[in-house]
């Protein structure tokens, strides 16, 4: 962000606006566009300079950041329009007042349009033919019989041949003046945002192809109630040529007789009254006619980009936040860990992997149908086990979970002296990293198939540093992100990655490239640096030597430092989040204790009789001070929560062993606008509608909970052949009751995902052995297993398509969609 910052007419300067936007002070925005002008990173200006900003965090500098985006870009389309008009000859002190006090984009547009550059119009031919004049007498005295003033305009030689064209003509100049009123425009165009509705309609003859968007088939609603996922469900159902879509200005069932609301403003702004003159009738017809094929279509246009940006930064959101959640689950740790990854007849592919994350051993086993080798299966993951010691099995949320946890929950019991922990793991996305450069790069020895069990291992260990290597948008925890603008969700989801890696400190001997990538002031090329110059040189020792990486420089190195981590190293504060350009300050406070830095780290009582008002200078204000003492009190901590695992019920293991009022243990695997999903260990989802979060109202179900979370459920309703399995929060709510349609009662008029799976056109094909695209090896595969809602990678697992009927159900409203599903 280059663009200039000067002041912007009666709105003020970019910050001072910014400033009211968020509340805060406008010397606080200045400082905080200078540090993102000069190279600063949002996590380095949030944890690092928090005097320059006086305390703005993290989400108030990316709203500051996206707002600053914005209005640079309408700063530089307000010069071009400024020069477009002045160079026209056009541009006098109001219309130039009026373009700079334009507060938005859409009013930008609105004053230019009368300006913009455009084809030769129906208006443009008449003014040309000398017909202006005609339409200006008609306007101003309409006692003036219209068909007689236009007698005194027709010239065969300019294209007018009777007094007919030349009202015409007339006519169509009113009908673009009309329709190029900025404050007309504005005021209609928010008047029919709070007034009018969208109304869908089934395309004849398509009841059958389009069952999908079946809930969009009569449909009405008003724009200010729609939610999201129904505007994009609806205008995927226009695209499919499913539906037809209608921009109503107001119900119809409360129209009146005469002209509308809309045409009165408009005759009202142009002095139109119909007092029974000549000229009264004609001047109401254009009117009509203005309202109709001009100003109703230009709004109708307006309308849909509004509704769709709105319903997009909706689902950015709830995409974003999602990922956040899934990014800062729990991280199991340093332990070694065997990933199972299910399949039937292509066999369960085991890894194990070390502490570190190493691969240690690969394996493939038979349990299931057809070879049923169950009892070798066992002996080859007791040997596994043993020789590497072994403490937790991460297993595959896909086709065969439940059979393959059953393997893990036998040789559990079967060898207790091994203390074995066994968990279910997502899959979202295992595919499109084991086909990826950077999977073969980084297991160039292992097959494909193979890779995704190391994968499932290592984001038990660590979820952060293993999804990083997937492309967020595969990760499939999002609402129709295939409809989304690609530029708006990547830099949201880039964003959401940035903050997460940042938050929470990478390890710079371990991490991998793509992580180091996400670290402040580290791209792709330099995280390649840090891993040849760390491969051919060996640990880092402290992080002065990353100074020696190439092209690592002072701008790069104050960015990155107090994010990367040196355990072990030369200097025992490299290990923690105190930036490098603070040990001044701490060398003070280890002089203040009289005792060395290694024995005040963590020494709790030591340094809580350090006042951090007592080592405030210059440099380093009372904020980053406290932050200092917070964070030598516990160095190098972790945000995320501690590990935890759910226990699924004994005996339940597939949808007909629920029963109605059983209370059960789960893990939420996703949460949209209408409710959570939740895993409860019978591979197909349950869903807790919105409805049945809370005793009292909740209007984000995010407020209630958060994939990974681990909640008690209770079931209200299962219906088995449509797979729909209705759960409750609310643990004293009777069963059976408003739960079997929607989930949970309520919200049932969404759309178009049901056969679709996560997102409608992403996969051809029904629930169960539908040809599906990709696959681990590339190759068109079947579909064997049931749907879940976890997204964007489901080689054919419970993730290819929706965990059960309630969740299409829901999904016809939400469309969580992922990207790569091909079967295994």
């Amino acid at each position: 962000m280059t663009a200039s910052t000067e002041p912007i007419g009666a709105l003020g300067s970019i910050e001072a606006r910014i400033a009211g936007e968020l509340g805060v002070k406008e010397r606080q925005v200045k400082s905080a566009v200078e540090l993102l002008d000069g190279g600063s990173t949002v996590p380095f200006i949030a944890r690092y300079r928090k005097e320059a900003t006086e305390m703005l965090d993290d989400a108030q500098l990316r709203s500051l950041e996206e707002r600053l985006r914005y209005l640079r870009e309408l700063e530089e389309r307000r010069a071009a329009i400024l020069e477009s008009v002045r160079s026209q000859g056009k541009l006098d002190a109001a219309l130039e007042a009026q373009i700079r006090g334009a507060d938005s984009k859409a009013r930008l547009e609105d004053i230019y349009l009368p300006f913009k550059p455009k084809r030769r119009t129906k208006a443009q031919i008449a003014r040309e033919a000398g017909l202006e004049p005609l339409a200006d007498g008609l306007l101003s005295d309409p006692s003036v019989e219209p068909a007689a003033a236009a007698a005194a305009f027709v010239d065969a030689d300019k294209g007018v041949a009777d007094p007919a064209a030349a009202l015409e003509g007339a006519r169509a100049i009113l009908t673009e003046r009309f329709g190029e009123d900025a404050d007309l425009i504005g005021e209609l165009r928010e008047r029919m945002w709070s007034r009018g509705r969208v109304a869908a309609k089934v395309r004849e003859g398509k009841e059958e192809a389009g069952a999908k968007f079946a809930d969009y088939f009569d449909f009405a609603e008003p724009f200010t109630e729609l939610p999201s996922h129904r505007v994009l469900a609806m205008f995927r159902g226009e695209k499919e040529e499913i539906l037809d879509l209608n921009l109503e200005p107001e119900d119809p069932s409360a129209a009146t007789e005469g002209p509308s609301s809309y045409e009165q403003s408009i005759a009202h702004r142009f002095g139109i009254t119909d007092r029974g003159r000549p000229g009264d009738k004609w001047l109401q017809d254009t009117v009509r006619w203005a309202w109709r094929t001009r100003v109703q279509v230009h709004l109708g246009i307006d309308l849909r980009l509004r509704l769709r940006q709105a319903a997009e930064d909706e689902a950015v959101r709830v995409f974003a936040s999602n990922l956040r959640d899934l990014l800062l689950a729990a991280p199991a740790g340093t332990r070694a860990t065997m990933g199972l990854d299910p399949g039937f007849r292509t066999g369960v592919k085991v890894a194990v992997v070390d502490a570190t994350g190493k691969v240690a051993a690969t394996e493939t086993i038979y349990p299931h149908v057809p070879q049923q080798k169950w009892d070798a299966s066992l002996a080859t993951l007791a040997k596994l086990a043993r020789e590497h010691d072994v403490e937790l099995i991460a297993i595959g949320n896909g086709t065969a979970s439940r059979e393959t946890d059953k393997l893990a929950a036998d040789l559990i019991a079967a060898q207790p002296e091994l203390k074995l922990t066994k968990v279910m793991v997502s899959e979202a996305g295992a595919s499109v990293y084991s086909a990826s450069a950077f999977a073969s790069q980084e297991l160039p020895e292992l097959d494909v198939s193979l890779r995704g069990a190391v994968s499932i291992a290592r984001r038990l260990q660590d979820p952060l540093a293993e999804l990083v290597k997937i492309d967020p948008k595969s990760i499939g925890v999002g609402q129709y992100q295939h409809d989304l603008s690609e530029v708006k969700l990547s830099r949201s989801l880039d964003a959401v990655v940035e903050d997460c890696v940042n938050g929470v400190g990478v390890d710079v001997n371990t991490a991998s490239a793509p992580l180091l990538s996400r670290v402040s002031g580290i791209g792709s090329g330099l995280a390649e640096n840090i891993v040849t110059h760390r491969d051919n040189n060996g640990p880092f020792r402290s992080r002065k030597a990353l100074k020696d990486v190439a092209r690592l420089g002072p701008k790069a190195y104050e960015q990155c430092a107090g994010f990367l981590r040196i355990r072990g190293g030369d200097d025992p504060l490299d290990a923690s989040s105190v930036h490098p350009e603070a040990y001044p300050v701490v060398r003070r406070m280890v002089k203040s204790a009289d005792t060395a830095v290694g024995s005040l780290i963590g020494n709790t009582a030591v340094l809580r009789t350090l006042k951090a008002a007592d080592f405030v200078d210059d440099s380093f204000g009372l904020p980053t001070v406290s932050d200092i003492l917070q964070e030598l009190e516990k160095p190098g901590r972790d945000p995320r929560p501690v590990f935890k695992t759910a226990t699924f019920k004994e005996g339940v293991e597939k949808i007909g062993d629920l029963e109605p009022g059983m209370l059960l243990e789960g893990v939420v695997t996703n949460v949209a606008a209408f409710g959570a999903f939740v895993d409860v260990g019978v591979h197909q989802d349950g869903l807790v509608h919105v409805s049945a979060m809370s005793k009292t109202f909740v209007k984000d179900p995010r407020d209630v909970v958060k994939p990974g979370d681990i909640v008690r459920v209770k079931v209200l309703d299962v219906d088995i052949p449509r797979k729909r399995i209705s759960l409750t929060l609310r643990l004293d709510d009777e069963h059976g009751k408003g739960a079997s349609a929607g989930g949970g009662g309520g919200e049932r008029r969404g759309g178009g995902e049901r056969r679709g799976g996560n997102g409608g056109g992403a996969r051809e094909g029904g629930r169960g052995g539908a040809p599906r695209e990709g696959g681990r090896g590339g190759a068109p595969r079947q579909r064997q297993g049931g749907g879940g809602p976890r997204g964007g990678d489901r080689r054919g697992g419970r993730d290819a398509g929706p965990a059960n009927d309630a969740m299409a159900d829901a999904l016809r409203r939400a469309g969580l969609l992922g990207k790569d599903r091909g079967g295994r």
